[in-house]
């Protein structure tokens, strides 16, 4: 069981060290990377090792979070979202381009907002939850403030 953690951290540690280094674009692409670098890595064990390291797919590549997101959880992403809409007082539904709400979502969870309850992603939608009607008018103003893409009329709308 031990032998199997450490293997794991290491498997971590390099697949870290190879999204630093280079451009990933696919689970496959990462999976031979780490078979050259001495680890028997699945595409299963790969898809896990991303999930719990917290690494995003931003458009065609792989990105760590820490990386992408350093000074400004949103710098690199502030052209994926497309559209944000409420339903009722707690949900808002913020729609992406195709490929990008987890790079959006793990930005808002990053981020720490106290209105935010969770977040829950898809391919190209992301569900916020809040409290309350309040703290999703605070969630709205923070989304205006940092995707300009997005129309003004979408905001609000029940």
């Amino acid at each position: 069981m031990a032998a199997e953690l450490n293997q794991s951290a290491s498997r971590r540690a390099a697949i870290l060290r190879i999204l630093r280094e280079s451009t990933v674009h696919s689970q496959d692409e990462l999976v031979k990377a780490l078979r050259k670098h001495g680890f028997d890595a699945t595409q299963s064990s790969v898809s896990r090792d991303l999930r719990e390291l917290g690494v995003a797919k931003a458009g065609d590549r792989y990105i760590v979070p820490d990386d992408a997101l350093a000074i400004n959880h949103f710098e690199a992403i502030t052209t994926f979202v497309v559209d944000v809409h409420t339903a009722g007082p707690s949900l808002t539904v913020v729609k992406t381009t195709t490929g990008t709400a987890q790079s959006v979502a793990v930005a808002i969870d990053k981020s720490n907002w106290p209105e935010v309850v969770g977040t829950i992603s898809g391919d190209d939608t992301i569900f916020i939850a809040t409290e309350d009607e309040r703290a999703q008018r605070q969630l709205l103003e923070r989304l205006r403030e940092i995707f300009p893409n997005i129309g003004q009329g979408a905001f609000g709308r029940r």
